[in-house]
């Protein structure tokens, strides 16, 4: 249930710069020093040439990192039913930060201060609309997921009248053991479509998810074997046929 604290750092965190990117880009409007003498050292210098897709692909990418971390939020407190496990403080520490960061590295992909004033101009283009659709499909996925999770603790009238663990069925459960850890995987896939596929850093960012949500997955799919001798044998742990 700690998870919680990492969305709302997050919601808070990332929607304060996506305030101030916003401004900059729509506004004309400059970027804090603080934020530019973040980018300095991260190494992100200023940049003459006008790249505007960067600039909105960008701006676009952190409005959908807000919105998984607003959904994630809302399913923490309303939706999932958590037992009474712990978290390590290793791991707490390090999901604080990487909220931090996540959004920090999507404001970095573009230059503070190359527009020199200029209002952004947008440009839609095909990558964009495929990023935010598989954006949009994943996010339905993992919901339905954790709300199956959920549901396995409730009564049908929605009171919770268990803690204990069991097998979940239906959506992607019928392939693999932790489709809602699939699902974030592809959450962020579609991000680094939406940047333009060939943004480097945001796919180091996306193998951090990958072997993060793997581990996890691997561990789930351990414990739900080791517990139930009747567990699915198809079924695998994270990807569906891997």
């Amino acid at each position: 249930r700690w998870f919680t604290h990492f969305y709302v750092v997050s919601v808070l965190w990332n929607g304060f710069l996506l305030i101030w990117l916003f401004r900059a880009e729509f506004l004309g409007e400059s970027l804090p020093s603080w934020i530019q003498d973040m980018h300095h050292a991260l190494g992100r210098d200023s940049q003459n040439e006008d790249m505007g897709n960067e600039h909105f692909s960008a701006l676009l990418v952190l409005l959908l990192l807000w919105l998984h971390s607003c959904r994630r939020l809302a399913e923490c407190l309303w939706t999932s039913v958590f037992s009474s496990g712990v978290i390590h403080i290793v791991q707490y520490c390090f999901g604080l930060g990487y909220y931090i960061a996540v959004g920090s590295t999507v404001l970095c992909q573009v230059p503070t201060n190359g527009r020199n004033g200029k209002k952004l101009s947008v440009q839609i283009c095909w990558y964009h609309i495929i990023g935010v659709m598989m954006y949009v499909w994943a996010s339905l996925h993992q919901h339905r997921c954790l709300a199956i999770l959920a549901n396995l603790r409730k009564s049908r009238s929605g009171k919770v009248v268990s803690l204990s663990h069991s097998v979940p069925f239906g959506d992607w459960f019928e392939s693999v053991s932790c489709p809602h850890y699939f699902a974030e995987f592809l959450i962020y896939v579609s991000m680094a479509i939406t940047l333009g596929i060939h943004n480097v850093t945001w796919w180091c960012v996306v193998m951090c998810v990958l072997f993060n949500q793997a581990l996890a997955a691997a561990l789930c799919h351990e414990f739900y074997q080791k517990n139930f001798s009747s567990y699915p044998k198809h079924r695998k742990a994270f990807i569906p046929l891997v």
